[in-house]
């Protein structure tokens, strides 16, 4: 419940910052996910009046927000310091939005990325929805509604689907191809890893044309031919919900997992970082707390190095 709960504040702070410079689709968008749940507009209210505390950071002019959601609320003190941690998650989602690259006034594309522990939900026009995991940068294109480019890092797509406008997935130099799917995404130096929960991914469909489906995930290196492994569609998306579910991965994927999740530095010690994990971690709120929990399942040890982990 708590999870399904910081997703909707997560995508309402994502309408807060989209709709001020909206186009008629992106409006479209908006009024779909107000109607699917009366949460929604309580959660948008909420986000809105925030932003306002803090002065729209960032706003060229106001946004036309429907006048069913504004109305006005006598100051209360037991929300004043929940208010202002909004207003500053609000700024960091413009920031993660704008500060990405140069992409200047006129130009269609935009950026949304994210810190290491930081999660945040993306939803486009067409109603297809991404959620990023920690530390991952997305490059979307308003011309292009159904393309985005994985730039490093996670993120989970669950994609609307439409016969006529597959959704691709441009990570470096491969392309990923899909007609209405939940797949997952994890881009790191040197490793593309591809998983789908749903429907079927198509990696390069130019070349190797390689087909995922439900229960698989491909990894593949430069260089290297596309590798497809088995793996239960639950682990594709159980990060997104604090569970991250391995089969036959090295505890230095694992620790760079944890690392993204955690926003803390972790790092597994040569001699255990290629030693093979099968299992489940579960993730607390508390980083310290996580990583013990963490290395007693992994069978290693977690010592202090600066601000940041080793396994060993």
């Amino acid at each position: 419940m708590q999870g399904t709960k910081e997703r909707i504040e997560e995508e309402a702070i994502g309408w807060v910052v989209r709709l001020r410079d909206a186009g008629p689709e992106e409006w479209e968008a908006f009024t779909a996910w107000l109607e699917a749940d009366p949460v929604h507009a309580a959660a948008y209210e909420e986000m809105a009046l925030a932003d306002e505390d803090w002065g729209g950071l960032g706003r060229a002019a106001p946004s036309p927000a429907p006048a069913r959601l504004v109305r006005e609320a006598p100051p209360q003190r037991r929300w004043a310091s929940r208010r202002t941690f909004l207003g500053g998650a609000i700024a960091a989602a413009l920031v993660g939005m704008i500060g990405y690259g140069a992409i200047g006034p006129g130009d269609s594309a935009y950026a949304v990325a994210t810190g290491a522990g930081e999660r945040r939900t993306v939803t486009l026009a067409d109603g297809s929805r991404i959620d990023l995991n920690g530390d991952t940068r997305l490059m979307l294109d308003r011309e292009r509604p159904r393309f985005a480019r994985i730039e490093q890092g996670e993120a989970l797509f669950t994609v609307v689907h439409d016969e006529a406008r597959p959704f691709e997935v441009a990570a470096g130099d491969d392309l990923l191809r899909d007609m209405g799917t939940v797949f997952n995404v994890e881009r790191d130096p040197g490793l593309l890893e591809v998983g789908v929960a749903e429907g079927a991914v198509v990696f390069n469909p130019d070349a190797e044309a390689v087909a995922i489906d439900p229960g698989m995930v491909l990894r593949h290196r430069p260089g290297q031919a596309p590798e497809l492994l088995r793996r239960e569609p639950e682990a594709v998306t159980g990060w997104r919900d604090g569970r991250l579910i391995y089969a036959s991965a090295t505890v230095g994927e694992v620790a760079a997992d944890l690392s993204r999740n955690l926003g803390v530095p972790i790092a597994a010690a040569p001699e255990v970082s290629r030693r093979a994990f099968t299992g489940v971690i579960v993730l607390e709120r508390e980083p310290a707390g996580a990583i013990d929990q963490a290395a007693l399942v992994l069978g290693v040890g977690a010592q202090r190095s600066g601000d940041g982990w080793i396994l060993k």
